[in-house]
């Protein structure tokens, strides 16, 4: 049985439909992932032991997706000695997303937390497949041949253009 690398985490199920980008990116790199709600203020000892113990588990890489307030990245980060990328979420109480980023975003030193855009989970599971391929070449070879797909898309539509 394959060790579970990433760790996808968010605060609220509403946050689900944007954080499954992530999960979709995993899957087409054949990396290993598990999904949980872990709430920052609803459930904060859930939190506490989600952070502290991800490591022992084999986790590699945490993505925390939040929307308001987006305190959970944050604190996974102040906790766990793993990588957390935040991904900051358009909620129904946001103030038009700008409070999740910059709740994200406005980390102190030493408490660092990657921030994607606003609903940019797919980034997230694109930037934790780079992160697990630094130790891993068959996902590095993924991730080149998917830059290249990248380049042929616009390379494409360039000449679709010029017709």
């Amino acid at each position: 049985m394959e060790t579970t690398r990433v760790s996808i985490v968010m605060g609220s199920d509403s946050d689900l439909p944007i954080m499954k980008q992530a999960a979709e990116m995993l899957d087409s790199y054949g990396i290993s992932y598990e999904i949980d709600i872990v709430s920052a203020h609803r459930t904060p000892e859930k939190l506490f032991d989600f952070a502290s113990n991800a490591h022992n588990r084999g986790i590699e890489v945490i993505i925390a997706g939040a929307g308001g307030a987006a305190h959970l990245p944050g604190m996974v980060a102040a906790i766990s000695p793993l990588p957390v990328i935040g991904v900051p979420i358009k909620s129904s109480n946001s103030i038009d997303g700008w409070d999740s980023v910059l709740s994200i975003l406005q980390m102190p030193g030493g408490v660092p937390v990657a921030t994607v855009a606003l609903n940019g989970a797919k980034n997230a599971g694109i930037l934790a497949a780079q992160i697990v391929s630094s130790g891993d070449k068959s996902v590095r070879t993924k991730i080149v041949e998917y830059k290249q797909e990248l380049k042929n898309q616009v390379i494409k539509k360039s000449e679709n253009l010029k017709k």
